[in-house]
């Protein structure tokens, strides 16, 4: 079935690729430059090697795509037959994606509609989902970006990680917030907010902080239809007990997704990384 509206979202929203397929998203990468090699996310370099090159302290940098790559994939989806895009990214607290995309948008051969979901990973990764359905129920542009804004406007995204100072070394938290957490030895749970990384808690021990991440993400599902993700950051083991018992906790459960992040955003959180995305449909 012909679908004029085309959704194009970026590599952070780290949809699974059958599952953008079968939406037909098209996902825009972001760049990884370890040591000397630029490198794009998601395709390029795996999670796994990532996680070793951050605890051997390499230098690990991201960049956005340059607005040449958005104005290249415009052109192709209009050319695919599109006749409007809805370009969901990112928050720009986070990258220079969204004014990337923006700079395009402005050149391209069909209406886009650029939007600053304040949303990473799977909490994007939603977001682009529900532009899709819209479209796919034959809605215009403004259906599909006010379906991406609803969702974005209810989901909500916690994590844990081993420390802030991946955080901190990136600019993507506080430094005062961070030598805190690293002067008192806690371990801390983050939220996002307005589309920042924000402190929600600070827990004593590892097992604990798990253990509220649960409490937190269950609570917030409530009793409504809800999706979830889990990430992690090679910590497989972590993330699959974290979704066994979610999936045991929450009643009306749709779909629960469980991935390892890509490079841009373990770049910045470091290996340990456990994540809870809670997207009520």
């Amino acid at each position: 079935m012909s679908r004029h509206v085309a959704i194009v979202t970026d590599s952070t929203a780290y949809l699974p690729p059958q599952t953008m397929a079968r939406h037909r998203i098209t996902a825009v990468p972001l760049t990884v430059v370890l040591g000397d090699q630029a490198l794009e996310d998601g395709t390029e370099l795996s999670a796994r090697s990532l996680a070793l090159a951050l605890q051997k302290r390499r230098p690990v940098t991201t960049s956005r795509p340059s607005p040449e790559t958005f104005a290249a994939t415009y052109r192709a989806t209009a050319e695919a037959g599109a006749t409007g895009i809805v370009s969901l990214h990112l928050s720009s607290e986070f990258s220079g994606t969204y004014d990337a995309a923006v700079l395009a948008a402005r050149e391209a051969p069909v209406p886009v509609r650029v939007v600053d979901t304040g949303m990473v990973a799977m909490a994007l990764g939603f977001c682009a989902l529900a532009a899709a359905d819209a479209a796919d129920a034959g809605g215009a542009l403004d259906e599909a970006v006010a379906a991406a804004e609803k969702r974005a406007a209810a989901t909500s995204a916690y994590f844990y990680v081993d420390t802030l100072d991946y955080l901190r070394r990136g600019g993507r938290i506080g430094a005062a917030q961070a030598l805190l957490g690293s002067a008192l030895a806690v371990k801390p749970l983050l939220q996002l907010d307005g589309g920042r990384i924000e402190l929600l808690e600070k827990v004593r021990t590892a097992s604990r902080a798990i253990a509220r991440l649960e409490e937190i993400a269950a609570e917030r599902a409530g009793t409504g239809q809800v999706d979830i993700a889990v990430h992690h950051l090679a910590a497989p083991e972590r993330a699959s007990a974290l979704a066994e018992r979610l999936r045991e906790r929450v009643p009306n459960l749709a779909e629960l997704h469980v991935s390892e992040v890509g490079a841009v955003i373990g770049a910045h959180t470091g290996p340990g990384l456990l994540g809870a995305v809670v997207s009520p449909r």
